[in-house]
């Protein structure tokens, strides 16, 4: 059996950005950590998106920033300035390259496709595959997007298309969100939120072919990239052990009301790192307590009153941009969430927070 000083499970975004942070600051210097990580080759698989609010290491693998996004409702439609707070996307083919390149320079660093010949007992472990219940009761985000490239100049590449409702809900939350890379070049995605058992909301491609044909009335446009995935709206099971943080979604940096992961990430990446001398000792990072108070009250609220959402996500861009942005990513004052809930309908969270 092979013993290093840190294993990490999962070498998909929480265990590199994790395994980069600990490199660049030389804390790896005389220390062995191993990835474990199944795939056998990395190449584009997903856009991680965000509003700017911290800063990272990635800034490299940006493909796109954006000072402007909108969202319309089958009624209203809103464009929102987001100047200092930009909108990023990263091309996460780019943020694979990068990490590997550096890691594969220090002989401490190790890869193994399983976790058979390692020592757990003797390494502190960092786990980035969750663990969940099986509940069809739970909420998932899941989404199917594919970049699309048009002969001509057909989209206005300054705005994000943050959520478009104006597509068939199904008595499920069901938006498109359209990434402009270039005015010809698009990455443009059906987005649901649902019970993850309910198959019949899953005929992706159908709906992008319609979206893409009625609402913005392209013909012609070749596919160039597909992705695929689901977030879990919930929190996955996280049962303290010795040696051992889970990291990543497993170790609840998703914020539930929103799927919003990769800053969190970042975020818990650099406390790690600034504890790892101390880490068996050190508490565990997590987001703080309020906002998952508040996620789980609007998550009921989605739950009991779907139809209602549209409205409520477009009230919630009519305050302040710079309070929306910072309450959904964990960086609100008490100013910030109260001028959120004042726009919110008071009877159905009134309700939501008595459970009924």
């Amino acid at each position: 059996m092979k013993e290093f000083d840190y294993v990490i499970i999962g070498g998909g975004c929480s265990g590199l950005s994790l395994a980069y942070e600990l490199e660049i600051h030389k804390k790896l210097e005389n220390k062995t950590l191993v990835i474990i990580e199944p795939r056998n080759e990395y190449k584009r698989d997903k856009t991680w998106s965000f509003w700017k609010t911290i800063d990272h290491n990635f800034s490299d693998c940006v493909i796109k920033s954006w000072n402007n996004f909108s969202i319309q409702t089958s009624t209203k439609s809103k464009d929102v300035k987001c100047d200092n707070f930009q909108y990023q996307s990263i091309d996460s083919g780019l943020f694979y390259r990068k990490i590997n390149e550096k890691l594969k320079k220090n002989k401490n660093i190790f890869f193994s496709k399983d976790i058979k010949g390692v020592d757990t007992n003797s390494s502190f472990i960092f786990n980035s595959l969750p663990t969940f219940k099986k509940n069809h009761n739970d909420l998932w985000q899941h989404f199917y997007g594919v970049e699309i490239e048009t002969q001509n100049s057909l989209f206005n590449d300054s705005t994000v298309n943050l959520m478009d409702f104006n597509c068939e809900q199904r008595n499920s939350v069901h938006f498109f969100y359209i990434l402009p890379f270039q005015k010809n070049k698009a990455l443009i995605e059906t987005t649901w939120l649902s019970k993850g058992n309910n198959d019949s909301l899953k005929d992706y491609d159908n709906q992008i072919k319609d979206y893409i044909s009625n609402r913005l009335k392209i013909d012609n446009y070749k596919i160039t990239y597909k992705e695929e995935g689901s977030i879990p709206l919930f929190y996955p099971l996280n049962i303290k052990e010795k040696n051992k943080i889970n990291i990543g979604t497993a170790g609840g940096m998703t914020r539930i009301s929103t799927g919003y992961t990769f800053l969190n990430i970042q975020a818990q990446s650099k406390y790690i790192r600034k504890n790892i001398d101390n880490i068996k000792s050190s508490r565990i990072f997590k987001i703080k307590a309020k906002y998952k108070y508040l996620d789980k009250i609007f998550l009921k609220v989605l739950e009991n009153n779907s139809q209602k959402m549209p409205g409520i996500f477009f009230e919630m861009f009519n305050t302040s941009s710079d309070s929306a942005i910072k309450f959904l990513s964990n960086k609100s004052s008490i100013f910030d969430d109260l001028s959120i809930i004042l726009k919110m309908p008071k009877w159905i969270f009134i309700k939501a927070i008595f459970g009924k």
